[in-house]
């Protein structure tokens, strides 16, 4: 899978140094992945869920933060769209959207 971008989570890990190895954990295994459906990306990591509008929300460092990514099988591609901590994700309105 293609992630795009890779800079979003270099922004958010410099802010949050915690959050760096849990980070770079993610990014390795999801370009090392190759997803065609939601249940390969369960395999993968079995917390995320589906917020619909091919957006899908994973669980960083023990649920400290959260990341938000619209996935695309097809494509093989992976757009984060919101990476946060937890309280933040709980303030978002319209996840469908983001």
């Amino acid at each position: 899978m293609r992630v795009i971008s890779k800079k979003t989570l270099v922004v958010f890990y410099s802010a949050h140094p915690d959050a760096q190895t849990a980070i770079e954990d993610w990014y390795r295994k999801v370009t090392n992945a190759d997803w065609n459906n939601f249940s390969d990306l369960r395999n993968t990591f079995n917390s995320a869920d589906s917020a619909g509008n091919k957006r899908f929300v994973f669980n960083i460092k023990g649920n400290n933060y959260r990341l938000v990514a619209i996935v695309l099988f097809v494509a093989k591609q992976v757009y984060i769209r919101f990476v946060g901590m937890h309280a933040e994700y709980d303030k978002i309105k319209d996840i469908q959207n983001i």
